[in-house]
């Protein structure tokens, strides 16, 4: 049975690195002594080393260890000997092209299917579904393929942002990109505001934290759910 929490950020404003979902964490991981890292995405091109040192500092307060796969000489025989598996955020395209040049996909998706706990925040929100289309970083790195683990059958937007009708922005917003996106794909794109995460326990997927999450489905007008919806139906 799939265990996958799929988060918007690491971080909301005021508080520490995941500080927001210690709580949930410590559940989510609570069989697992060790969680596998995957630093690939590299925020603001941090270093593998210091970026597992940020995570390690978090997940101490609840009592877990943190080993980064850099620290492995096989990428492959850490995640199949993972108890448990974080991917954290940064550039979508630098995690997933690190992910095809170590031949990681089809692993770790097989990985995560077989029950181990997965958590992603942002980036490695992304590759939980069937493309990082809907990203919003730079494309500074060319992977292979823009196709990932496809955990969920629809795509992530993290960090979404609504218009805000004050500011005097005129470049393009959250839901102009994603109406680009459905001219060229047909899935559909749930838009996670800062704070909300999505659960899938098996078949179940359900929208938690504070916030609603926006849904664009192709040909249809977008429309809010509220936090404890079920999204199983876009599955």
């Amino acid at each position: 049975m799939k265990k996958i929490l799929i988060a918007s950020t690491s971080t909301i404003h005021g508080t520490d690195y995941l500080e927001y979902l210690l709580n949930v964490l410590e559940v989510h991981f609570k069989k697992a002594d060790t969680v596998l890292f995957i630093p690939y995405a590299c925020p603001g091109g941090i270093s593998h080393q210091d970026y597992t040192k940020t995570v390690k500092t978090a997940f101490s307060k609840i009592n877990k260890n943190i080993k980064g796969i850099h620290e492995f000489d096989s990428p492959t025989e850490a995640i199949k000997s993972a108890q448990a598996i974080f991917t954290g955020g940064g550039n979508t395209f630098v995690l997933v092209n690190q992910l095809y040049k170590y031949n990681l996909i089809s692993i770790l998706k097989s990985k995560i299917e077989s029950g181990t706990p997965y958590f992603g925040t942002s980036a490695g929100s992304n590759i939980c579904g069937l493309t990082i289309g809907t990203s919003n970083d730079m494309p500074i790195v060319y992977p292979p393929s823009f196709n990932t683990l496809g955990l969920i059958s629809f795509n992530i937007n993290p960090h979404y942002l609504d218009p805000d009708p004050s500011s005097n922005h005129m470049g393009e917003t959250r839901e102009t990109r994603i109406k680009e996106f459905h001219k060229f794909n047909s899935q559909p794109v749930v838009g996670l505001r800062e704070g909300s995460y999505i659960e899938v326990r098996g078949p179940k997927i359900i929208l938690l934290g504070p916030l609603k999450a926006k849904v664009f489905e192709n040909n249809k007008k977008p429309y809010e759910l509220e936090t404890g919806t079920d999204l199983s139906y876009l599955n």
